[in-house]
């Protein structure tokens, strides 16, 4: 692949996209069953059980419970062996262990309560170099030729926002160089980049590893991308709330987006826009299956491809809210500036926002939501600035949950949002604050109805059905 010396926004920009469509090309099912045993004089280049077609390549992400432990990392070997043998180029991005990045921020902390940032990331990246290497010598050491990358050799090109960084290019020459001359799995330390400008290494900030996966299977135009988890799919809920949830075969991007910012931690949300804008067919698996019989797992893809879509795909809720209130605003032009803009420039993210004007229209309460971690910092900025608000009090609340209902069936029915705010109703459950979009409804409830308001409307929206 030819890259210009000065890389995309891979983030944003699309890459071309004339990859082949997921399939095996005629070698095995998705769940490969045929083993090759011994090939010597191996091409390559070549797809052992389809010589007329070249070998396509395929990025298998691993994170840190899939390798926790030396034994768990063995088993991922297994898990790469398999996709070896079925005939495919493997590029293999890994998470620090299971624990290390946490105990890497710690003791950045304990060396200093205010740090360098550059240096922050230097400590915290060496997590995934240490996984690199260790599952480049299980490979080895099963028969696999392998070595360890690190961001900065593939290169892996970020921004300079150290701790949050986000990719601006990818060069997969010398990845692609490995596939082709030397039969070579790459293994790849994720969730760091190298600033090209300093060259001072960074990190892509939290599921960074999962964002490395996708772009690196964009750069390299892999077949497809198969994010390795401790749950085998996606499911239609928590199967922790709701026991009848089910796995879902396949999630269209959008949906998975969504689900993704609304609380669903299979996949990280940078990751899946990615995915979408790269259109990079995307697999959610368990590495806790057996290697030998691995899971279909869910298919993560385009609208087009999902020939039977139902109204709605899932249900999320996400504890990671907080909720304020002014009273008593001037209704009149700036006040929603003179509100949001300082938090945008403190770097908190406001969710839900409603506003209510009252009886004698010149006055208004304005509610809104941020993440609980910013609930503090939130309140203590708008207190400092009360007097050029002009608001007449302050009201928060932490013990708030948001749930939404995601499905891209929602933009052909009407009333889906309705039939929900009747189910909740009937169960006494308030509703605090309603958003809506395209393809979802959300609303804000009271936190201790969190498990009785999904498994409401799970039932609702017929999910509980096989």
């Amino acid at each position: 692949m030819e890259w210009p010396e000065k890389a995309p926004l891979l983030e944003k920009a699309p890459l071309p996209v004339d990859r082949p469509k997921a399939g095996r090309h005629g070698c095995a099912s998705f769940s490969p069953r045929m083993r090759f045993g011994a090939r010597p004089e191996l091409d390559h280049n070549v797809s052992p059980c389809r010589p007329d077609l070249p070998m396509p390549s395929l990025v298998m992400k691993f994170g840190g419970t899939s390798v926790a432990t030396l034994d768990r990392i063995r088993n991922v070997a297994q898990h790469v062996k398999r996709e070896v043998e079925a005939g495919y180029h493997v590029a293999v991005v890994v998470s620090a262990m299971s624990g290390k990045t946490n105990e890497l921020v710690a003791w950045c902390k304990d060396a200093s309560a205010i740090y360098d940032q550059r240096e922050y990331d230097a400590v915290v990246a060496s997590g995934e170099q240490v996984t690199s290497g260790l599952l480049a010598i299980a490979l080895q050491n099963i028969g696999i030729a392998a070595r360890s990358w690190q961001g900065w050799q593939i290169p892996i090109q970020t921004d300079d926002a150290h701790g949050s960084a986000r990719i601006v290019g990818i060069d997969g020459t010398a990845l692609l160089d490995g596939f082709h001359t030397r039969g070579e799995v790459a293994v790849i330390a994720g969730f760091q980049g190298i600033h090209s400008e300093t060259g001072r290494l960074t990190t892509l900030g939290r599921g960074g590893s999962d964002t490395s996966a996708v772009a690196v299977a964009a750069a390299i135009q892999a077949e497809r991308c198969d994010i390795y988890t401790d749950v085998d799919g996606v499911y239609t809920t928590d199967p922790r709330i709701v026991p009848k949830a089910r796995r879902l075969e396949k999630v269209a991007f959008e949906e998975m987006l969504e689900m993704a910012s609304l609380g669903a931690k299979v996949l990280q949300v940078r990751s899946v826009e990615l995915a979408m804008t790269h259109r990079v067919p995307t697999y959610v698996r368990s590495s806790f299956d057996d290697p030998k019989d691995p899971k279909p797992g869910t298919l993560i893809c385009g609208e087009e491809d999902i020939v039977e879509q139902q109204i709605i795909t899932g249900i999320a809720y996400s504890k990671d809210e907080a909720q304020i209130t002014l009273r008593r605003v001037a209704d009149k032009p700036g006040i929603a500036a003179a509100i949001f803009v300082p938090l945008a420039d403190a770097n908190i993210n406001v969710d839900m926002i409603i506003q209510v004007v009252s009886d004698d229209t010149t006055t208004t309460d304005i509610t809104f939501t941020v993440p609980t971690a910013d609930f503090e910092r939130a309140k203590t900025i708008l207190e400092g600035m009360k007097a050029e608000i002009g608001y007449a009090s302050l009201q928060g609340a932490s013990d708030v949950v948001k749930v939404s209902a995601i499905g891209v069936g929602m933009r052909s029915h009407a009333g889906v949002a309705a039939r929900a705010f009747k189910a909740l109703a009937e169960k006494g459950i308030n509703i605090r604050a309603i958003t809506t979009s395209e393809i979802k409804f959300s609303v804000l409830i009271d936190s201790a109805y969190t498990e009785l308001a999904v498994r409401t409307l799970h039932s609702l929206y017929g999910l509980d059905k096989a």
